[in-house]
């Protein structure tokens, strides 16, 4: 059976006006798409399609290197438009919130960015050397459709290391259970992976130097703590990944929570920056791929959500999810299409050296 990926992501969304999060909360429903929106959905898939399908056209675009695979979503209606070779689409969300509201998050997600962002600043964290690699363990899984359309299934959760050397200048190394172990970056062939899972394909290697998109630790730790020239440069090195510079901003922020290890004072002014993104709301009960139950924050755009899953009582990061944010033929709206746990973060010597028991 043909399948497409899927990315990460989560429930349902509703904004929350009361200070206490630490209850239990019932999830509310994730808004769905208006006829207006749909149909321009469709219009556009279909425009992507015959350019794909025409000599020189979208579809024919390179891989691009990455340091570590980077997550991915694809539209619902790209899956059940498939076999006219739609894969991905970087479409503007029209319709979204009125103008008088789109120039920060909803002010229950600003409240709770603010208390994460106080829990991270507070965190101890011992130095990383430069020649050391960031060490992440964490559980993924995401959900696969048929290219003739129907439910998307989705597979259990399992194993996923990263390690990313701290300032890039030695081979990482990635295993994924189920999959065969890659070399990435650095002196190694350069591997691009358009999803995780994927078979890794070599690539040029990379001139251009770290950046919000292909980051070292070293480049993490110089990020700006000033959450408005954090968010403007995140804003300015997203250019032409997407046609909504607010979900490309979230995205890039939510890859740089994942998979990095930045420094606490960095790591509050991501969280700062995100409160800053109109359109972030919060989300009362979600779960990360390991089953932990937390409260996040969340974004809806092209016809999914991603979540952000925090505990509710020290507000550490937990991992991620995507679901649907309306039904379909891929399934109803809440259906989770992809899930992440970071389990540990730890600083190693080496590639391929697990930490000390207990390391987080």
């Amino acid at each position: 059976m043909n399948t497409a990926p899927w990315r990460r992501t989560g429930h349902r969304s509703e904004e929350i006006d009361r200070p206490d999060l630490t209850g239990p909360l019932p999830p509310p429903p994730v808004p769905g798409l208006s006829p207006d929106r749909e149909v321009l959905l469709r219009e556009a898939l279909l425009r992507e399609a015959a350019r794909n399908r025409a000599p020189g056209g979208a579809g024919a675009r390179a891989a691009r290197p990455r340091r570590h695979p980077v997550r991915f979503a694809v539209p619902a209606l790209a899956c059940a438009l498939a076999a006219v070779g739609v894969v991905a689409l970087d479409l503007p969300d029209r319709g979204a919130a009125p103008v008088a509201e789109r120039h920060v998050a909803a002010p229950g997600a600003a409240r709770l960015l603010d208390r994460v962002a106080l829990a991270a600043a507070r965190t101890q964290r011992p130095a990383l050397r430069a020649d050391q690699f960031v060490y992440v363990e964490s559980r993924v899984a995401y959900a696969a459709q048929s290219a003739g359309g129907g439910p998307v299934t989705m597979p259990p959760a399992h194993r996923r290391q990263v390690w990313s050397s701290a300032d890039g200048g030695r081979a990482g190394l990635l295993r994924e259970e189920g999959g065969p172990e890659t070399r990435l970056g650095a002196d190694a062939p350069v591997h691009g992976l358009d999803h995780r899972g994927a078979t890794p394909g070599p690539g040029a290697s990379r001139t251009a130097g770290p950046s919000v998109t292909e980051p070292t630790h070293r480049f993490v730790a110089s990020l700006p703590t000033d959450p408005d020239a954090l968010l403007e440069l995140i804003r300015h090195e997203t250019r032409g990944q997407g046609r909504d510079p607010d979900q490309r901003a979230f995205t890039a922020i939510g890859e740089l929570l994942a998979e990095t290890w930045a420094p606490p004072a960095v790591e509050a002014a991501l969280y700062r920056a995100a409160a800053r993104i109109p359109g972030v709301t919060v989300v009362r009960a979600a779960a990360d791929a390991a089953g932990r139950e937390g409260v996040a924050v969340a974004r809806t755009a092209y016809g999914q959500q991603t979540q952000w899953v925090f505990d509710r009582t020290t507000y550490a990061f937990l991992g991620e999810r995507t679901v649907l944010a309306r039904a379909g033929d891929a399934g109803p709206a809440g259906t989770v299409v992809g899930a992440s746990a970071v389990l540990v973060r730890a600083a190693v010597d080496r590639a391929g050296e697990l930490p000390a028991p207990g390391a987080a």
